[in-house]
């Protein structure tokens, strides 16, 4: 069973940059995809990026395209996400996503929340205009 914890956010002004870091443990060699999601106060839960674990393909959302960056490292056992250039709308609990069917992607896409089946507890990420 793999089991992922949310690390880096904080507190940033307007304009500036923040990584955040998602350690998997267990056998993360299941993972199909790994995705970065968020739920700004008083919204829905919205993707913002994903990765294919195997071939390292990437997918962006549209209001993050160009000032973020989604990456694995250290042996795949870590997810990162690299942000700049970042909005008092980026203000948000970010998650970590584990997906493992590659049948359940393929159906319903990689940015959509259903197919992951795992979380972490999620990182705050405040951003003051």
């Amino acid at each position: 069973q793999v089991q992922v914890e949310e690390s880096g956010g904080g507190s940033v002004e307007a304009g500036g940059s923040l990584t955040l870091s998602c350690l998997a443990s267990g056998n993360v060699y299941t993972s199909y995809a790994m995705a970065w999601f968020r739920r700004a106060p008083g919204e829905g839960r919205e993707a913002v990026a994903a990765i294919y674990y195997d071939s390292g393909d990437t997918t962006y959302a549209e209001f993050v395209t160009g000032r973020a960056t989604i990456s694995l490292y250290d042996a795949k056992n870590s997810l990162c996400l690299k942000m700049d250039s970042l909005k008092p709308e980026d203000t948000a609990m970010y998650y970590c996503a584990v997906a493992t069917s590659k049948a359940h992607i393929q159906a319903i896409g990689i940015l959509s929340p259903r197919p992951y089946i795992l979380w972490g507890p999620g990182t705050k990420v405040t951003v003051s205009s």
